[in-house]
């Protein structure tokens, strides 16, 4: 009598495309899939409040420890100025040929603060948040975008102590302060695209954050914060590459526009060429750049 064993028939696996049509038949979409560019806009849109409030909240929170509390954001950039001003002002005498000379420095150190606090919060945004942005679901560019909002009220409640550093030293109130607006408006966009470009280069190497300082302060040197780029290229001794990379520096752009709005004495023709140009240009490279850098690694904030 002979057994005959009866093999089962193997197992079909369905195929990706099969899977896929049988998750998009019933409405399944992949967890944590990047949106296209205009819905995650839209969503971006949608959670406006939600940014507003978080960086508020961290202003809020960030001097909260200290006995003199939100004091410390006017009087931090402040005592940089007056160091600054000791060094390069009175010991290098930076200072001499420049008319106003410690307005010219205050606000100089007040809007590369704004940058370079911009540029450090977003290098962080993701990697130092990862518990909420594992947590909840949103656009993560709300986390840099709000950090630079954070830093922009901060500048904006400082900048009450530089309209009295102004004041005091006889400069009078013309209609180019209005000028400061779109100058705030241009450097925001900036400063929140290059901060969406190092948040995504920080969510992926961490070090980062830890490189930033040193590659800040050396910008910020170049940048004509404690000294004139003007009286500098006027000068016959600089290569004509240099020159034009000292001008078109976009922080410097920045500065010197905000300088050329505040202090009367500082005149257009202390400007670069085609200045507001190059403050557009910047601003719409960064700002557009680096949200479409940013949006394209979406998916991966957070994992790993």
């Amino acid at each position: 009598m002979s057994q005959v064993l009866h093999t089962p028939p193997p197992t079909q696996v369905p195929a990706d495309d099969d899977l896929a049509a049988l998750a998009a038949r019933h409405g399944l979409t992949v967890s944590g899939a990047r949106p296209s560019l205009p819905e995650y806009v839209r969503e971006l849109w949608a959670r406006r409040h939600f940014i507003t409030a978080f960086a508020t909240a961290k202003l809020t929170a960030q001097y909260s420890q200290a006995k003199l509390g939100q004091v410390w954001q006017v009087m931090t950039p402040l005592l940089n100025a007056a160091v600054y001003y000791f060094i390069f002002g009175v010991l290098l005498g930076t200072s001499k040929g420049v008319p106003d000379y410690i307005p010219f420095l205050v606000t100089g150190v007040f809007i590369w603060t704004f940058t370079q606090s911009s540029i450090m919060a977003g290098t962080r945004a993701i990697s130092g948040n990862l518990g909420l942005v594992r947590a909840l679901h949103f656009p993560r560019a709300a986390m840099p975008i709000s950090f630079c909002l954070q830093q922009l009220q901060q500048l904006l409640f400082s900048m009450t102590a530089l309209v009295v550093i102004i004041l005091s030293f006889g400069i009078p109130v013309t209609p180019r302060w209005l000028l400061a607006i779109p100058v705030l408006v241009l450097q925001s966009v900036f400063n929140a695209g290059v901060s969406m470009i190092m948040a995504r280069w920080g969510a992926k190497t961490p070090d980062i954050a830890q490189l930033m300082p040193f590659v800040l302060r050396t910008w910020m040197y170049v940048s004509g914060v404690m000294w004139s780029i003007s009286k500098l290229t006027k000068k016959d001794h600089l290569p004509h590459l240099v020159t034009v990379a000292l001008e078109t520096n976009p922080a410097a752009v920045y500065i010197d526009l905000m300088r050329y709005s505040l202090i009367h004495s500082f005149h257009g023709k202390q400007l670069p060429p085609h200045v507001w140009a190059a403050a557009t240009g910047w601003a719409l490279l960064a700002g557009i750049g680096g949200f479409i850098y940013f949006w394209k690694a979406e998916e991966t904030y957070g994992r790993g």
